[in-house]
């Protein structure tokens, strides 16, 4: 058996013929063998089969072993709480979706994880759930055997690359659960101690624009982690079956990443789409009859509580008139405090501090979420938007929306997701003080009245997770014509489509993302031109449409006869040559980017303000009446210009010379299409930390990941994708950037599900593994 062509060159032929071996390569099952055989087809998709879901799994962990080890290792780190001990604990880690010094990392995970809890929550699942995990931990841990003297060069020889256990497993998957919650705010969780006997006095007045600055720094407000997602029935399409576009906006770099996967258990299941590292299952992805993907959505996943303090006692606060002790542990030198609510926490810029009055506390509803899994289990088996429905009932998923259509021509919208359960009634009865309820209305953050125990989340028993809102209680809508959504809330879910009585803690009528008006806009204009098809679809995405562009130009070069200066007439200049989408060859795009990333924070910029009645329509144009207005308008434009400028970039530059992939990505000059959120460009790209336009340019490490579309025809699923950032985060392995490169070129392909495609697009010999 010769070496496969998709393996790693630092493998060698020698020592992968002799993993093959040592796996049981060639011939005949022996009787009671389990076994897994892993296909590698163009750009290394891996098309797993197993006779049974641990063995399955147990391929799904080598075969991202294979591409993506040494960051597998690293998050094994972070789970352990050993970051600082193993690269420094100054050094900058990844929690969840934050960036933190690796002290901070680790002394959250020792204060956040209760392993006999969570061990107590996977022992719940069902026997298939528990079979994946334990595959999956086997699998990587074989690979390492396997492996552990020919690693990559991030990784080859450093002792921190160990075994994976069950403990670990549990770990890392909690903090993906919590990273919309208890894990983006660590900080403020560690933070949290005693005011000292001087701090009687009440807490200054909070400036609400600062608070909201405070919640958006540390990803709780204008949350990068966005998606499309369109799912599309029989009404409108041409061959009158289901048809999804899945447009998942993720990072680039990270334990967040997609990787890409054909799983098959002969008579159990067949799916194929990919998973977050780490999971043992596709998350976003098809089957033989329905296909299906994921938005964040608006969906509140914890609550803060207002504690009222004993008089005298900072640690003691009040429940229904009853004084309680808050409990106490010391982490790594620090003493840690908690409550009947959860954890302590203090964020003084949002006006959450600790006073000898008050102190704030977070019930975070993923805390031991091991349902997901399951879903994705019950996903992958699904063969209608109905089996989907259903699947959600168990309340798995953490923070996200499904849309999805199946071959019989029906598409599902579903925000069935974790939230407390905490109705409209509830708010109003249990809001806290005036400064911490405004908090609500201008960042969306929920503050209930700590000092009453009957502010305690609804313990419905149709929920099967006490204290978190059950289906029949969530936004459900399946349709024969479409729906969708761009991570705004279920009210912009198709415009003749009406919810009730969902709690506001799911979602609002507010509508803050360019991108839903721009999908709003772009998809009755496409229908308008005819029956859909996969390619109309994949057309409409990468037209790289700028929606704000189309709002605020216009009256932008209407007025630059009055441009003030050298700056803003340069501007405007480059301006008038832009085709107002962000293509490659779109000349100024990076222009309009930089003006409007500040001057759609003016105070009055709108010509016409947002009206409840016209959200899609609303705001639009630019205020240039008004002298105030339109001169910090001129003042956004120059700046812009300088700026540019100043990095040696031509205002009027092809987009394409000017965005390229940050260096944590790739050090090659990919060109890259797409625009940032603010923007409203539905093919999303950005940066997951803010930086300024540098000579480097505009440097991309999220947006569009894992973009699919599907339809189904007689034999079974029909559907072409682009995983963006390739396989691999190897710099060595040829599939670390080959699907970039196809991105680029706005070039899809169509992923080989039956057997005889799967047979032509193969790479290499099959790797075969016989577990112990």
């Amino acid at each position: 058996m010769t070496i496969s062509r998709y393996r790693r060159p630092a493998f060698g032929t020698l020592a992968a013929a002799a993993v093959l071996a040592a796996g049981c390569a060639g011939g005949p099952a022996s009787v009671g063998e389990r076994a897994v055989t892993i296909t590698r087809t163009t750009y290394g998709i891996p098309h797993i089969v197993a006779g049974d879901l641990e063995s399955l799994a147990y391929g799904v962990a080598y075969a991202y072993a294979q591409d993506n080890v040494c960051m597998a290792a690293d998050r094994v780190v972070t789970a352990r709480g050993q970051r600082s001990a193993t690269f420094g604990p100054k050094a900058i880690g990844l929690l969840g979706r934050r960036y933190l010094p690796n002290e901070q990392i680790d002394l959250f995970v020792a204060a956040h994880m209760d392993d006999a809890f969570l061990a107590r929550q996977w022992a719940a699942t069902s026997p298939d759930v528990q079979a994946l995990v334990r595959g999956y931990v086997a699998g990587y841990n074989r690979y390492l055997a396997d492996h552990a003297q020919r690693l990559p060069a991030a990784c080859k020889g450093q002792p921190w690359v160990t075994p994976m256990t069950l403990r670990d497993y549990y770990r890392f998957t909690e903090i993906s659960a919590v990273q919309a919650g208890a894990a983006a705010l660590a900080d403020a969780i560690l933070g949290a101690q005693p005011p000292a006997a001087k701090a009687a006095q009440a807490p200054a007045a909070v400036n609400l624009a600062d608070a909201a600055q405070a919640l958006r720094d540390i990803g709780l407000l204008d949350s990068p982690l966005g998606s499309n997602a369109w799912a599309f029935g029989k009404d409108v399409t041409a061959n009158g079956r289901g048809m999804l576009l899945g447009n998942p906006h993720f990072p680039w770099t990270g334990p967040n990443r997609f990787y890409e996967m054909h799983l098959t258990v002969p008579g159990q299941l067949d799916v194929m789409g990919v998973g977050i590292g780490g999971s043992p299952m596709v998350s976003i992805g098809f089957n033989k009859d329905v296909a299906w993907s994921h938005t964040v959505s608006t969906g509140k996943r914890f609550t803060l509580y207002e504690l009222t303090l004993a008089e005298g006692d900072p640690t003691s606060y009040l429940v229904d008139g009853k004084p309680e002790k808050m409990t106490s542990r010391t982490v790594g030198g620090r003493t840690l405090w908690s409550t009947r609510w959860g954890p302590l926490l203090v964020i003084p810029r949002a006006g959450l501090a600790w006073s000898a009055k008050t102190a704030y506390a977070l019930r975070d509803a993923n805390a031991g979420n091991a349902r997901m899994t399951q879903l994705t289990l019950d996903f992958a088996r699904a063969k209608s938007v109905d089996d989907v429905h259903k699947a959600h009932t168990g309340l798995g998923l953490p923070w996200v929306n499904t849309l999805a259509a199946d071959r019989h021509g029906r598409a599902l919208y579903a925000d069935v997701s974790v939230v407390p359960d905490v109705d409209a009634a509830q708010l109003e009865r249990c809001a806290p003080s005036k400064p911490a309820a405004t908090l609500r209305q201008a960042a969306g953050l929920v503050v209930l009245n700590g000092a009453r125990g009957d502010c305690a989340w609804r313990q419905d028993k149709a929920s099967p997770v006490p204290g978190l809102i059950p289906i029949e209680r969530m936004p459900v809508a399946v349709r024969t014509d479409w729906v969708h959504n761009s991570n705004d809330s279920f009210f912009y879910t198709h415009p003749g489509q009406k919810f009730e009585g969902v709690s506001p803690m799911v979602g609002d009528a507010s509508l803050t993302r360019p991108r839903t008006r721009a999908g709003l806009t772009e998809i009755p204009e496409m229908l308008a031109r005819g029956k859909l098809t996969l390619e109309a679809i994949q057309n409409q995405l990468f037209q790289n449409r700028n929606f704000m562009a189309s709002v605020v130009v216009p009256d932008l070069l209407a007025a630059c006869a009055q441009a003030p200066d050298a700056d803003a007439q340069a501007g405007c200049a480059a301006l008038r040559g832009w085709d107002r989408h962000d293509n490659l060859d779109s000349r100024g795009a990076h222009l309009f980017r930089e003006f409007w990333r500040t001057a759609r924070n003016i105070p009055g910029v709108w010509r016409v303000p947002f009206d409840a009645s016209q959200p899609v329509a609303t705001p639009n144009g630019l205020q240039m009446g008004d002298a105030a207005v339109a001169a910090k308008v001129w003042e956004s434009l120059a700046g812009a210009a300088r700026l540019i400028r100043g990095s040696g970039i031509a205002l009027d530059a092809p987009l394409g010379s000017v965005q390229r992939p940050d260096a944590a990505v790739t050090d090659q000059p990919i060109a890259l299409h797409g625009g940032e959120e603010f923007e409203g460009v539905l093919n999303n790209l950005g940066r997951q930390e803010p930086a300024p336009l540098t000579q480097a340019g505009a440097r991309i490490d999220y947006g569009t990941s894992y973009v699919q579309t599907v339809t189904f025809d007689e034999r079974g699923p029909v559907a072409q994708a682009i995983l963006t950032y390739g396989q691999s985060t190897d710099p060595a392995s040829p599939h670390a950037t080959d699907q970039l490169r196809e991105f680029s070129a706005k070039r899809w392909h169509g992923l080989p599900f039956h057997a005889e495609d799967v047979a032509r697009a193969r790479i290499g010999e099959p790797l075969r593994l016989v577990l112990p």
